[in-house]
């Protein structure tokens, strides 16, 4: 068995799964409405900003963590962007479960 064979053959079921296509088709969605992408990604921005400083052990004040949820307010009344978001989650978990299960199998513990 020749691990780099068995590393595409993952990289195909991945794609050929259920969760990457309803993804991939709501981000293509997506990628046509240029205003509803940047709402997206300056979303997806102050959510790694936040996270980063929450993981540094910093504090992260109540004005940050209300502008995401205000704007996470304003982005999920939008259905296209409720779709993208819903589509990420289920991708981002079953991504998270196979990290676990190679991590797993390193030693790593994740």
């Amino acid at each position: 068995m020749n691990v780099y064979d068995e590393a595409h053959n993952l990289e195909r079921a991945i794609r050929e799964s259920q969760e990457f296509k309803e993804f991939d088709a709501a981000r293509q969605k997506v990628k046509a409405n240029p205003e509803l992408d940047k709402m997206l990604t300056d979303f997806a921005e102050k959510q790694i900003a936040i996270q980063a400083k929450q993981m540094m052990g910093e504090e992260v004040g109540p004005e940050a963590m209300e502008a995401v949820q205000k704007l996470y307010g304003i982005i999920a009344s939008d259905p296209l962007a409720s779709e993208y978001l819903q589509t990420q989650m289920r991708f981002t978990i079953m991504m998270q479960d196979v990290y676990k299960i190679l991590g797993e199998t390193a030693g790593l513990g994740m």
